[in-house]
């Protein structure tokens, strides 16, 4: 394997090297930024801290959603259009990836719609129980009186 291509998507002249190694450590997975973040604590301790506040508040951490890791696939220069000269395998392949396309699309706005029916339900409660406290504040008033 050509280890020039193999760094290809990590060469581009546009992007710092902070940019690249970030690139780079998000293609190696979440263990090498443990890694990196360990060797920071062990070399010289702020680094490490450094490096764990920016994974905590990059949410690298703590998981990844869908659209992260194809955002992380695509910036290891993965080409869906890259054909294979089988007209009908490409085909299949490009009908595939349409069809996950919209299946991810419709995924993520089903959880947004869940997240937002989520939010409101819990809103409606909040108000629920702070008209039943100024209810249960004015009869107390009212018995005081």
């Amino acid at each position: 394997m050509n280890t020039a291509a193999a760094y290809e998507p990590y060469a581009s002249t546009g992007r710092s090297w902070l940019s690249r190694s970030e690139a780079w450590l998000d293609s190696k997975g979440k263990g090498a930024w443990i890694a990196v973040m360990v060797l920071g604590f062990i070399f010289f301790w702020p680094v490490g801290l450094a490096l764990l506040a920016y994974l905590i508040w990059s949410k690298r951490m703590f998981g990844k959603s869908c659209r992260n890791s194809r955002s992380t696939v695509l910036s290891q220069g993965f080409k869906a259009s890259r054909t294979t000269g089988n007209a009908v395998f490409d085909a299949y392949k490009a009908d595939t990836l349409r069809r996950l396309e919209e299946e991810q699309e419709q995924f993520e706005s089903f959880l947004e719609r869940l997240r937002e029916a989520k939010d409101k339900a819990e809103f409606d409660q909040f108000m629920e129980d702070r008209s039943r406290r100024v209810a249960e504040t004015q009869k107390t008033e009212d018995e005081n009186a």
